[in-house]
Formats: C-alpha cells, structure tokens, sequence
C-alpha cells in the first residue's frame, strides 16, 4: 500500500511537472544531462558497448562525440515525454508534423489497411500521440507493457489521449482481427528486443547478429496491408517532422524474411545518418546466437 501510494505521488509530480512550458522543462534537461551522464552514469557503459560494436570504424573521440550527445538528447526525450502528459493538441500540432498525409489517404482510397514501422529513435511517443490527428480510420499503436501495473495503466492513458488505441504486444493479433472488416493503421517498434525463450531469428544490423520479432512481418502477409516506414527526423529543439516510406505494397507476394531485413535495413540507415537520436541505453544485443545453442 505505501509502495502505491508513493507510485501514485510521483505519477502526480510528473503531472505537474508536464505543465511547465518547454523552455523551463529544457532548462531542467540540461541539468538533467549532467546528472544521468556525469553523476549516475547511467548506463554509460551499455552505451559506450552498443557504439563500439556498431561503428568499428569509428575512432574513440568520435564514438565519445555521439555518446554525449545521445545523453544530451536522452534528457530532452524525457523531458519532452513528461510534457505529452498533458501537451494540447494545438501544441502537438505545431510541434510534430506528417511531411506527407496524402500517402495515408491514397492506401486508404484503395481499400487497404497500413502497418507503420518505426524504431526508438527521435521521440517515438510523440509521433504515436500525433499520428492520429491525420486519418479518421482507427489508429493502433503496439506497445510491451511495464510491469508495474500503475504505471502502466498510467502511460497507457497518455498513449490514448488523442484517440490512438494502445496494444499490447501479445494482443496485437487478435485486435487486428477485430478490426479486419474496416480501414485501420497500426504502429510498430520494429527494434523490440525478444524474450530469450522468443528468440528464434537473427538478422544482422548495426554490424552484428541482432535477435528480432518476426511479427511485423507476420501481420503484413496474413492481412495484406501496405508496409511503410515512418521516418522521424528533429529539426531543432522540441520540434519534428516524419515521412512515411512505402516499403511494400504487396507483402504476400515477398520472400521470406524479406520485410524484416528490409525495415531493419532502413532504420540502420537512419542510425548512421544521426546516430545520436537512437535508444543507445537500450540492451539490444544481450542475446548472441552463440549463447542459444
């Protein structure tokens, strides 16, 4: 009881705290930076790992320049996730714009369905919030949910703010199924880590064999819906633009594995043009081949 009392307090801060406007909340990022990174060091040491082995070609004062600057935007990320607690729809408007809408509309005109794939890169939970404000057909956005029940049923609330209908990431068949007789989009994380007893596929990215979810892949060809990637880019500070790339139109026609190296291949690219707005802390590889056999 006092555990959930204390969960529901700090739930009640940050909603204060959410209603500070931008310019304070990134004064608090900058002191927040030095904290993580100089103070806690946390994670320091998961990101220096993921940024060697993925640029070998890098030198050490290059990779130390992308690890700071991770840090730096991870505190605005956070930041800026806190502010969605309570960010009007005008704000969200101005701040995160779809460079391409007509995209939607023209699959939508042609009677099919879209799966968006995306990674944890820029802020991905904005463009969840913002999505919706550009089709009138159901918005779903898969999501693995926390293991603390309050706080999960909290995010889950920010998530549906708008209208986006959040999914978990063991119901997300069955949804789909729900609404398989009607127009919808739905949005994915395609660099979820799989559960060791889920890992079953490796392809390879960033330079190593990295474990993926197949079900991307999976949900394209049992419904035939369009395939595109929702490229997210900053501009500046607190401000975002996405595109969305058609990557396949008609996925029961591709090969196997075929989709899933393809949205792999195109958030590498992504990484490598603006490696420091990817989730570096994330424990991507702790799962090698090797270590399944």
């Amino acid at each position: 009881m006092i555990k959930n009392g204390l969960l529901r307090l700090a739930i009640l801060l940050l909603y204060l705290i959410s209603l500070l406007p931008f310019w304070l909340l990134y004064i608090i990022s900058d002191f927040l930076y030095i904290l993580i990174y100089y103070i806690v060091h946390y994670r320091r040491r998961v990101v220096k790992e993921n940024l060697k082995n993925s640029f070998p070609e890098k030198s050490k004062a290059e990779l130390k320049v992308i690890e700071k600057q991770f840090f730096r935007y991870f505190a605005d990320f956070i930041v800026e996730t806190v502010k969605a607690i309570s960010i009007s729809e005008k704000e969200l408007r101005r701040r995160v714009v779809l460079t391409n809408p007509e995209v939607m509309d023209n699959y939508y005109a042609q009677g099919r369905s879209i799966i968006a794939v995306g990674g944890h890169y820029c802020n991905w939970e904005l463009a969840g919030l913002n999505f919706y404000f550009y089709t009138d057909k159901k918005f779903m956005i898969v999501y693995k949910p926390l293991s603390n029940a309050i706080f999960d049923k909290f995010f889950y609330r920010i998530r549906s703010r708008f209208g986006t209908i959040p999914v978990s990431m063991r119901q997300t068949l069955r949804k789909v199924i729900e609404v398989k007789n009607e127009l919808s989009a739905i949005a994915l994380l395609g660099d979820q880590t799989p559960s060791r007893e889920e890992v079953n596929q490796f392809v390879e990215f960033l330079n190593q064999p990295t474990p993926v979810f197949l079900g991307i892949e999976k949900l394209a060809m049992s419904t035939d819906s369009v395939v595109v990637y929702y490229d997210m880019k900053r501009i500046k500070r607190g401000y975002y633009s996405y595109t969305l790339i058609p990557l396949f139109e008609e996925p029961k026609k591709t090969a196997p594995l075929e989709i899933t190296k393809t949205h792999v291949k195109h958030l590498e690219d992504i990484i490598k043009q603006e490696p420091q707005y990817w989730l570096w802390s994330h424990r991507r590889w702790k799962f090698k081949p090797e270590d399944l056999n």
